[in-house]
């Protein structure tokens, strides 16, 4: 049995930068799908919000047959979680990467100011973006990352809407299993044992040489850890799907 996977993107950016996940993980002949949240990709110009993102992974998870492990890096992460916790039964598993931080403290020191500086540039800060992403990523992956454009427009409204978001809670409310992915690099990590701690089955794994495009910065380890996942929720399902096992009666000795 082969649990579909989900793939939930970052800030700015689409579902193609799961490019090498998508290719290797079919190889494998699993079923990948990697959506685009509202304001991104394909849907550039819809408004984000919170509860429209994970109306639109919950979409896509409906697509795939109604469960599926679900994997998603940086706003996806928040995006994933959110998902699992308003709808669990739908979430077999959840892999969380780049994303253990409190969101009001990351968002508010690490993008707020940088976002409203970029707005006052002519293109709103695109030109510095690519840049960045192709001196700080291989050439595939860069590719990957900028195939779907860059949402500089959406980065504001994401930021106040993560921002709000009561994490820890969310996670803790998903009783499922866990993954938290980071790159042993990332700034993202400062509160990956609250984290963990909040988890009701959780697991933390740092990937070394990895910054916070984890999936992006060592691909094949990545797609390893969310193939290895996969498997596991595979071993889950058969266990939750299967009728109990009778119970043998056994009539009692008889003092002799």
């Amino acid at each position: 049995m082969s649990v579909p996977i989900v793939l939930v993107h970052g800030l700015r950016v689409s579902g193609s930068m799961w490019r090498a996940q998508v290719e290797a993980l079919g190889a494998q002949g699993r079923r990948v799908v990697a959506p685009d949240l509202p304001g991104h990709g394909g849907r550039r110009g819809e408004e984000f919000t919170l509860g429209a993102a994970v109306d639109a992974v919950a979409g896509v998870i409906d697509e795939v047959g109604g469960r599926a492990l679900l994997v998603g890096l940086s706003l996806g992460g928040f995006v994933s979680i959110a998902t699992a916790a308003a709808l669990p039964e739908r979430v077999s598993g959840l892999v969380a990467a780049s994303c253990t931080v409190r969101p009001v403290q990351a968002l508010t020191h690490v993008y707020r100011i940088p976002a409203v500086l970029m707005d006052r540039l002519p293109d709103k800060g695109k030109a510095v973006n690519q840049r960045f992403h192709r001196l700080t990523l291989p050439g595939e992956a860069a590719e990957a990352v900028l195939g779907g454009g860059l949402a500089m427009e959406a980065a504001r409204a994401v930021i106040d809407e993560i921002a709000e978001m009561e994490v820890l809670g969310a996670l803790g409310a998903y009783s499922g299993p866990v993954w938290l992915i980071n790159g042993a690099r990332d700034h993202f990590r400062i509160h990956e044992k609250r984290f963990l701690d909040a988890c009701a089955d959780g697991r933390l794994l740092n990937v070394p040489r990895a910054g916070h495009m984890v999936s992006l910065d060592q691909p094949e380890n990545f797609t390893k850890i969310v193939a290895d996942a996969a498997d596991v929720v595979a071993v889950r399902e058969v266990g939750l799907s299967a009728p109990p096992r009778p119970q043998t009666v056994r009539e009692p000795r008889s003092a002799s």
